[in-house]
């Protein structure tokens, strides 16, 4: 019989599983009911599970990583805003702006402009250290330090 202990590193393992799926298929349609099903969990289950042990839900965290992408694509400066939307698995343009915007705190539009450039001769892993999104609250706490 499975102990407590057995069963909770048996989510974490599923858990890696669908946070590696999100990382490979970022810009595929998925959602918390598919993800759920391909680790056989319940969408309910895999949501509180996926918060406490990354502190964002699933679809917060499919985001972050669309953003990143896009954040790489807009730097590049070779694709309109609306290819860079669609290239990264967004489904809508306003989704999209208001979620770029949300996380990065300018629209796709002026990070296109301002920041065209702005990893030029930089490693790529010091890059994608610098250029991660910060969401609101992270910067608040950040700033409260």
């Amino acid at each position: 019989m499975p102990t407590t202990r057995d069963r909770r590193l048996e989510d974490l393992t599923r858990l890696r599983r669908v946070r590696d799926r999100i990382d490979r298929e970022y810009a595929r349609p998925l959602n918390v009911e598919a993800l759920a099903a391909g680790v056989h969990m319940s969408s309910g289950h895999l949501s509180r599970q996926f918060r406490a042990a990354y502190g964002e839900s699933p679809y917060g965290y499919l985001m972050t990583r669309r953003i990143e992408r896009a954040m790489a694509l807009l730097r590049r400066g070779d694709l309109s805003v609306t290819e860079v939307c669609f290239e990264v698995g967004c489904s809508s343009l306003g989704t999209f702006s208001t979620r770029f915007s949300e996380l990065v705190g300018m629209s796709p539009s002026e990070y296109r402009r301002e920041e065209a450039g702005a990893v030029e001769g930089m490693p790529s892993c010091v890059a994608k250290g610098v250029t991660r999104p910060v969401r609101n609250r992270e910067a608040q706490a950040a700033g409260r330090r």
